[in-house]
């Protein structure tokens, strides 16, 4: 950039000016995009092996999926180094202008919003089976009012989750955010040793699909996917939190962490739908009976990993929606009559409307898969389109040589329209299935 001259240097040795001086190790780098993308999004992998059609489609989709998730990626670091941006919205905003910045910030809000209910809608998924085991009786006989998941989820929201969720720096739960991981990597194991030894209750052998039901129910994996590997938002302040800032080693930072949870995902979807088969529900947890052992240990750490997590959720939204306020009121009123967004009452404010319609959405919505499809479209903006609109944006103002840039702008092309095809198709499948 400054003090360069065209052809000093190549795409990857840009240097990320950042505030302070960048730490995290490569390793480092590797276990929080590993963190990022594991949690929740694999429950309902085995059901979204059932959707394509059996475990050969599903493949196939996720391995042609893993090569976008992994270019986005690079682009993202490449993009990070040409705008000099610490942060997602920034980097948008300085390679591709303000309106396609404000379109990221909207869509990045939605996006979290719509992950809050998918948690919310597993912590209440959860509790519904704990209520069970806990207070067992006859099926005819109906459970008490207090075990119902309207009661159980509000009751924890507004006592647990809301506090969590209103201190202006949520610094202290990062280090709790761990929990998915491990909660992921458990899961993963008890599936595969469950279909080994049968779960217990399984009336029935599971009726697998031999092949797709129509060639566009294949398409239904990519929501899933996307909900799943979704670590983009947060790659780039990885990447310039990185001691070695060179395209080439975030490269292989990036594969490395996601053939990792490539393996936990593939293992978890095919195992759980072998084991299931067609009958296998959005979350797999919901399959097996609630009075086995080790599928509560799983209940328990992934509904306390998501009350951990969905604070750090709430605050990245937040930290957007409180952007939105300051940059309105110096619009309308002026700097002078600005209003402090991360002031007590701005704050918590917006934190009780965030709880409030989660919980509301998380309550009414039929299903976790309807969610996941909606979180499936959004996101594809952060994993598809955007990071092509900023490799074509990028490549315009670098020194490149013709060959290089011309390929470069069809893989961008190509990112935006995969993109928004996956966006359309997920988002309307989406509301077909809620109407």
């Amino acid at each position: 950039m400054e003090g360069q001259t065209p052809g000093d240097r190549g795409l990857s040795e840009k240097p990320v000016p950042t505030a302070a001086r960048p730490s995290l190790s490569s390793l480092g780098a590797v276990f929080i995009l590993l963190k990022s993308a594991l949690g929740a999004g694999l429950l309902s992998f085995p059901w979204a092996f059932h959707k394509a059609g059996g475990v050969a489609p599903a493949f196939l989709v996720e391995l042609v999926s893993l090569v976008f998730l992994i270019s986005g990626l690079v682009i993202l670091g490449y993009a990070a180094s040409v705008s000099g941006q610490a942060t997602y919205q920034g980097v948008v905003g300085g390679l591709c202008g303000p309106t396609i910045r404000k379109l990221c910030e909207a869509c990045f809000i939605i996006n979290m919003l719509m992950i809050s209910v998918a948690f919310l809608r597993v912590i209440g998924d959860q509790l519904e089976k704990l209520c069970d085991f806990l207070l067992p009786g006859a099926p005819p006989a109906p459970q008490p009012w207090y075990t119902d998941q309207h009661f159980t989820l509000t009751l924890l929201s507004m006592l647990v989750i809301l506090p969590l969720s209103a201190p202006r720096e949520i610094g202290f739960q990062k280090y709790t955010s761990i929990l998915g991981t491990l909660a992921a990597c458990y899961l993963a194991l008890v599936i595969v040793a469950q279909y080994y030894l049968g779960p217990r209750d399984l009336a029935h052998e599971p009726r697998l699909a031999s092949s797709p039901s129509s060639w566009t129910s294949i398409f239904s994996v990519f929501p899933t996917i996307c909900f799943g590997f979704q670590c983009h938002e947060a790659a780039v302040s990885i990447y310039c939190s990185m001691r070695r800032q060179s395209l080439g080693h975030w490269a292989l930072v990036s594969v490395l962490s996601l053939l990792a949870c490539c393996l936990v995902y593939s293992l978890t979807g095919m195992y759980g739908f072998l084991t299931f088969g067609t009958d296998v529900s959005a979350d797999i947890l919901m399959s097996y009976p609630g009075n086995d052992g080790v599928i509560i240990v799983a209940r328990v750490l992934f509904a306390v990993s998501i009350v951990t997590v969905y604070p750090i959720v709430l605050f990245l939204g937040r930290s957007v929606m409180q952007d939105f306020w300051r940059r309105g009121c110096c619009w309308a009123c002026g700097p002078q009559a600005l209003a402090e967004p991360s002031g007590p009452w701005v704050r918590m404010s917006l934190t009780v409307l965030w709880v409030t319609v989660t919980l509301a959405m998380a309550l009414f919505l039929p299903d976790l898969s309807e969610i996941i499809g909606i979180i499936g479209g959004v996101s594809s903006f952060f994993i598809f389109i955007f990071p092509g609109l900023c490799l074509i944006c990028a490549i315009s103002v670098e020194p490149v040589g013709p060959r290089v840039k011309c390929f470069l702008e069809a893989w961008g092309v190509v990112s935006v329209l995969v993109g928004t095809f996956i966006f359309g198709h997920s988002t309307v499948a989406a509301v077909m299935e809620l109407l």
